[in-house]
């Protein structure tokens, strides 16, 4: 069988992602609310047929993607080819921040143009070819198998644009959130689309309550 089932996993939640800043590939810690999540992801895949765990390099990856490996067993890789799309001079700036300082910079990332880049940053179509190489790669290692693949919401975006066959100017109406399980099936012909933003292991909030008291 050529075909490798892949579990793709964005980070938990970063005090980052609630101001609503930029973090690229910036290393940035899961806060709270995000070890939670990263715990309820893991008890989710506890019991899942699971050959290999890659993650991105970066912190908020990592830590998810630890929470997995212990619930499961299985060690956890790192592959920087999974890392979030670099940002250059926007990282470590929120989006107003970004707006006030580089209205025309900023207007050309919300057009999403494929050949732009951030200054000191990388374009949408230089992500996307790094991506599906990273993906392909690691699934073609594993024909028959299941891995799971913990990356960034960057990362999680291309992914499903070439499961679906868009662009990457296409407007996005799909949910990348944090934690959420999502499902693709690879192929020597690419990538096919099983399930999306699975979210049911994050509705009981009763132990996210606890430990933000």
């Amino acid at each position: 069988m050529n075909a490798t089932r892949i579990i793709a996993i964005r980070h938990g939640e970063t005090a980052w992602n609630v101001d609503t800043r930029i973090q690229g590939q910036l290393d940035i810690p899961l806060n709270t609310v995000g070890r939670w999540q990263a715990s309820r992801v893991a008890q989710a895949l506890a019991e899942e047929s699971i050959q290999a765990i890659y993650a991105s390099d970066l912190l908020r990856a990592w830590e998810t993607a630890g929470a997995i490996a212990e619930a499961t067993g299985l060690p956890r890789q790192a592959h920087t080819g999974l890392r979030e799309r670099g940002f250059g001079d926007f990282q470590g700036k929120t989006f107003a921040e970004i707006e006030a300082l580089w209205p025309e910079q900023s207007r050309q990332w919300r057009a999403r143009h494929p050949e732009w880049a951030p200054p000191g940053g990388e374009s949408l179509t230089a992500l996307r070819a790094r991506i599906v190489e990273t993906a392909s790669d690691l699934a073609a290692r594993h024909q028959g198998e299941q891995i799971v693949m913990v990356a960034h919401g960057g990362v999680m975006d291309v992914l499903y644009r070439a499961a679906t066959g868009q662009d990457v100017q296409a407007p996005r109406s799909w949910e990348l959130g944090n934690a959420a399980i999502n499902r693709l099936l690879w192929t020597p012909e690419g990538l096919t689309l099983v399930g999306w933003s699975d979210t049911r292991h994050l509705e009981n909030n009763e132990t996210r309550d606890e430990t933000t008291a």
